[in-house]
């Protein structure tokens, strides 16, 4: 009973911080974000010109930790440490409430942790890499997911990223490099 309500009200709280997040947008999705990094909304666009289609992990509680994933990718991509560190809270909140998630939340504790941005880039690298496994693991429900890689990040030792958008928005650089990268694999 006392993990059922844990995991109650980690979800509620990783679906509160989504909504508030998505305050002044138009149109609101708790399954994808429907923005691009770059904060316009795409909703009715096509799926090719680099939008979200609506995309759900099989696994809820995976479902939600990617949601709060995307919002630290999008906070990473803007150069946000607050919000990054906000996200990065939930999807370690979240993680506790998951079976072999431990590294996951561990990961996400070092960004949050982290003094500033470049730190909590580094970071992103081993969350991404995990989260990327599980979502695998797990499967699709809906949609699709795509796993983007930056032979630049890390010192040009390469990172993983995966985003709902097939355009390419780095976390890695930010506005300094904001399109460098390359779609890798696609989960469907």
């Amino acid at each position: 009973m006392k993990t059922q309500i844990l995991t109650a009200f980690a979800l509620m709280a990783m679906l509160t911080f989504v909504a508030c997040g998505n305050a002044g947008e138009k149109e609101k999705t708790v399954q994808t974000d429907s923005t691009d990094h770059s904060g316009q909304d795409h909703a009715k666009a096509a799926p090719a010109a680099g939008t979200a289609t609506v995309a759900q992990v099989k696994d809820d509680l995976l479902n939600a930790v990617y949601q709060q994933y995307s919002s630290l990718s999008k906070a990473l991509v803007e150069s946000d440490l607050a919000r990054a560190k906000i996200a990065a809270n939930a999807i370690e909140a979240g993680a506790k409430e998951m079976k072999n998630a431990d590294a996951l939340g561990k990961s996400a504790a070092k960004i949050a942790g982290a003094k500033d941005i470049e730190s909590q880039r580094a970071a992103f690298s081993d969350l991404s890499n995990q989260l990327i496994g599980l979502v695998k693991k797990a499967g699709m429900g809906s949609g699709e997911l795509y796993v983007d890689y930056c032979p630049m990040a890390l010192n040009d030792k390469g990172a993983y990223w995966i985003s709902g958008i097939k355009e390419i928005r780095n976390p890695y650089f930010g506005d300094k490099m904001l399109n460098c990268g390359e779609l890798k694999e696609t989960i469907q």
